[in-house]
């Protein structure tokens, strides 16, 4: 009888619209009271909000619930279903650290206007996300708050649709950790505290993925184990043709973008405050990273483009702020303070660094420096303006057109490893066949 009665309610025409058109209009809305769904129960409702679920998806219809707590866990989520609180105030609530919603090979799933709430010091041993789907596609995961994972907050694995407008609270491992996914979009969230990551962008092995983050805050990730693993506020390891533009991060143990391993990735326009360690990272076997437009402010080193000894080249770096690089690393203390870094098939161009107690821009360690570019660069109150490989081994680089400004030790230096060849690059390059410097000025005003 309920159910003939909801398919009345949708008219004539019966019509089923996909999730991706709901703003065009959805078939009708079902509402949870009607379905045994009771607010502020303190009965687990897992079997309850099941059915519920099942019967709308079946007939197309929204199932909106009601404000106030609802206790349960593991609940699968249909093909083709919408759910809709109203407002932050529906909580739905898993205890003992279990997860709260779990969906597989699905489609057409849209969470909306809710809050989605673990128990991160669960009693239980599990330490399950609270939101755990798998081969989903058409995903849309809007205006939820997410919070007290004893997991991940979200966690993706070979979906795609969209993530936009939430916000992420006290996670004990990530807000949202994809693996494998197909252009996902992740937009205007809201990351604060979690313990080892904010957005990860994963894959098992190097291919498309063609994430796009985009206008996400995200502050105060920490790192409970690892060397760069954990701790960064977007992580990207062999994820391809990824975007992470106009991000506001700040206070990440590690780095606020970090970039390993991966093709063809855009970093453009991030403000990236208070890292302990290096700001933005491209690292490791990486080809083909655009890093430009960035604010780095406050960091252990700012921007590095690194490991050519496992195939990491070809970068731009360009149009870059950085600035207020620490004396050191409490997070990793083999990082050395530098503005920027690289070493291979990189062009470091119209970059304003400032206020370095160590090096600006560096080119090379060692032997792994190979077709640097150092131009028209701004470089202030440093240490060391402009440094340059000069070891056995070490590649070509060109540092032309750069103003260097109050660069207490050295203006451009020639370096091996750590110790200083040249402290006068531009006066001695002629004993350097690597080395071509040219029109560069030095001041110390």
């Amino acid at each position: 009888m309920l159910r003939r009665r909801f398919l009345q309610g949708m008219g004539a025409s019966g019509a089923v619209l996909p999730i991706a058109a709901k703003a065009q209009a959805m078939a009708a809305i079902v509402y949870g009271q009607e379905l045994g769904i009771v607010a502020n129960s303190p009965d687990d409702q897992t079997e309850i909000l099941q059915s519920a679920l099942d019967l709308a998806a079946s007939s197309s219809m929204i199932l909106q619930l009601p404000a106030g707590r609802l206790v349960l866990s593991g609940v699968n989520l249909p093909q083709n279903c919408s759910v809709r609180g109203t407002g932050r105030a529906t909580i739905l609530y898993s205890p003992g650290g279990k997860g709260i919603f779990v969906a597989r090979d699905k489609k057409n799933i849209s969470l909306e206007n809710m809050t989605l709430r673990g128990s991160r010091m669960g009693g239980t041993g599990t330490r399950e996300n609270l939101l755990d789907l798998e081969n989903c596609r058409n995903l849309d995961i809007s205006d939820c708050l997410i919070e007290e994972s004893p997991g991940n907050g979200i966690w993706l694995r070979s979906c795609s649709g969209r993530i936009m407008q939430c916000d992420f609270r006290n996670l004990a491992q990530s807000a949202i950790h994809c693996q494998n996914n197909d252009s996902m979009q992740i937009s205007f969230n809201k990351i604060n505290d979690c313990a080892n990551g904010g957005i990860r962008i994963w894959r098992d092995q190097n291919g498309f993925d063609g994430t796009i983050a985009t206008n996400n805050q995200i502050a105060n990730i920490g790192s409970q184990s690892g060397n760069g693993q954990n701790g960064n506020g977007i992580n990207i390891f062999r994820a391809d043709e990824v975007v992470v533009a106009s991000n506001g991060i700040s206070n990440c143990a590690f780095s606020a973008i970090r970039a390993n391993s991966t093709n063809n990735t855009i970093i453009n326009a991030n403000q990236c405050n208070s890292s302990g360690e290096v700001a933005i990272f491209s690292e490791f076997a990486f080809s083909g990273s655009v890093i430009s437009g960035n604010i780095v402010d406050n960091a252990a080193m700012g921007i590095s483009m690194a490991n050519l000894d496992v195939g990491g080249r070809m970068a731009i770096c360009s149009n870059n702020i950085v600035r207020n690089i620490t004396p050191f690393s409490a997070t990793n203390p083999d990082t050395v303070p530098v503005g920027i870094f690289a070493e291979a098939d990189t062009a470091i161009v119209s970059n304003l660094v400032e206020n370095v107690p160590g090096t600006g821009i560096a080119a090379g360690w060692g032997p792994f420096l190979r077709n640097v570019i150092v131009s028209n660069n701004i470089v202030q109150q440093t240490s060391i303006g402009i440094a340059d490989s000069v070891a056995p081994g070490a590649g070509t680089v060109k540092i032309s057109g750069n103003m260097i400004v109050a660069a207490a030790n050295a203006a451009i230096a020639g370096m091996a490893w750590q110790e200083i060849i040249s402290a006068d690059l531009a006066a001695e390059a002629e004993r350097f066949a690597n080395v071509y410097v040219s029109g560069n000025l030095v001041s110390q005003i």
